[in-house]
């Protein structure tokens, strides 16, 4: 079951620390490009990316992976198993840390090649809603003025984001399947552009992650 909303409030006074996860990893490389650009890969650099900026203003950061390769116990046999396995320990990492907010990051993927632009979804506990608004809006100011995404809730079936006590939001950066996207998101200046931008959108909102969740009205 998704947390309750009053999980989601940072406690006052108390400094926040950001749970930066670079989708998929491991035996689970995500989406793949028609050139074959592995999602996995791009998310750990955009992730490391952000990393680096917030830890400049002196943000407390955690990084649920920091490269390619995971570390899996004896009874994660399959595919499958790996990712629940992954999955659950993400969660034990993100719901043990005190005064957490998780921006995981993530690559679109579409069958057509014509989609494109980024979207932010929202877990369902207080606080990720608005948060996600403000960095989808960020995302098309600055990154792409012709996209029209709008920040929307998580999937059911997204376990991370529906079972965190936190506020979080999921970062699809672009559309691997649309060409001009997969060529940005092969170069560094794009990649850092998309980071800072994620970043940016943090530190504008800390004080109201700090005052217990924003407002959602």
């Amino acid at each position: 079951m998704p947390a309750a909303a009053s999980d989601a409030r940072p406690e006052a006074g108390r400094r926040l620390t950001v749970i930066i996860d670079a989708g998929h990893g491991g035996a689970d490389g995500g989406a793949v490009s028609p050139s074959g650009l592995m999602e996995s890969a791009v998310n750990l650099d955009i992730a490391r990316r952000i990393e680096l900026i917030l830890a400049f203003f002196g943000t407390d950061v955690v990084m649920t992976r920091t490269g390619q390769s995971l570390d899996y116990s004896d009874k994660a046999t399959t595919i499958r198993a790996k990712k629940v396995e992954d999955q659950k320990r993400r969660l034990n990492l993100v719901n043990s840390t005190p005064n957490a907010v998780l921006i995981s990051i993530h690559q679109n993927n579409f069958p057509d090649d014509r989609p494109f632009g980024a979207q932010v979804l929202y877990a369902p506990t207080e606080g990720s809603k608005a948060f996600a608004e403000y960095v989808q809006q960020l995302l098309i100011t600055v990154i792409n003025p012709k996209n029209r995404r709008t920040a929307v809730k998580i999937p059911e079936s997204i376990m991370l984001l529906n079972h965190i006590k936190c506020p979080a939001i999921l970062v699809e950066c672009g559309f691997l399947s649309n060409p001009e996207e997969e060529r940005l998101l092969q170069t560094g200046s794009y990649k850092l552009k998309l980071a800072s931008v994620i970043a940016a959108g943090y530190l504008k909102h800390q004080r109201e992650l700090y005052s217990g969740g924003m407002n959602e009205g």
